[in-house]
């Protein structure tokens, strides 16, 4: 049996919902009449003025629709962050695209999972070919540090829109004294929201997502596992897979 590291163990934090902007106000009507949410569960609504003329308008709000029982409520809850594209029409908008793209009203970005140790599932991850589209940020507010993989899809096919945001909450001092030690550029920024959604703009309008995992990579394991059914496929072959991913990211 493969040991899970402890790094491993996740527990979802909290999804985020990309939403046609009728859909974003109807939905906050939604979540507090029909969910039962209160003033106390808007954990958040950010918000961003584009034109001077037409005001402040919310970016993106999330919503707790579940509270934990203690000894840990504040990592136990159920969490939806809602976004809709803002920006003009002559304006790009990689939310407006994911949205459009996929001829939806409602689109499930990304899930969040949260780790104990962040630094370590990171590193990880790279090693085994997996690509991030930002470095580990921090938010201060909320007291995380978190970083976001590239999209769910593979070569020749259009984007998803699906990726993974990792996270880890309270991190320790030494979590972030190391981050800072690493390279605080690159490893350590304080932004949040805001660095995740104008890294996302960059590659829309560039016409380059980066996916999950490294498209060589991709095509490797496809064609060394392609023949088996999912149920055929033994240690050996998860032993194989593994030394294949670390292969390609040296």
């Amino acid at each position: 049996m493969r040991k899970r590291h402890d790094f491993q163990n996740f527990q979802v934090d909290h999804m985020t919902l990309l939403l046609q902007p009728d859909l974003y106000k109807v939905s906050y009507l939604a979540f507090n009449v029909i969910f039962g949410a209160g003033p106390d569960d808007l954990l958040y609504d950010k918000r961003k003025t584009w034109d001077k003329a037409e005001g402040e308008k919310s970016m993106t709000y999330a919503m707790r629709l579940g509270q934990g029982a203690s000894p840990d409520a504040d990592l136990n809850n159920t969490i939806v962050a809602v976004v809709q594209p803002t920006e003009p029409k002559n304006q790009s908008s990689h939310v407006r695209e994911m949205l459009d793209g996929h001829k939806a009203a409602a689109h499930w970005q990304h899930i969040a999972l949260r780790t104990t140790d962040l630094i370590a599932f990171h590193k990880h991850a790279m090693e085994r070919g997996v690509q991030f589209i930002t470095p580990i940020l921090k938010d201060d507010e909320e007291n995380l540090i978190q970083v976001f993989s590239g999209e769910w899809f593979y070569p020749g096919i259009q984007e998803s829109g699906v990726f993974f945001e990792f996270l880890q909450r309270k991190p320790s001092d030494d979590s972030v004294k190391k981050l800072q030690e690493l390279n605080n550029e690159s490893w350590f920024r304080d932004k949040t929201f805001l660095g995740l959604y104008d890294e996302k703009e960059r590659e829309y309008a560039r016409k380059e997502v980066t996916p999950f995992l490294k498209p060589d990579l991709f095509t490797a394991l496809l064609t060394e596992f392609k023949s088996k059914q999912i149920w055929e496929i033994t240690e050996a072959d998860l032993n194989k897979a593994e030394d294949m991913m670390l292969e390609y990211s040296k």
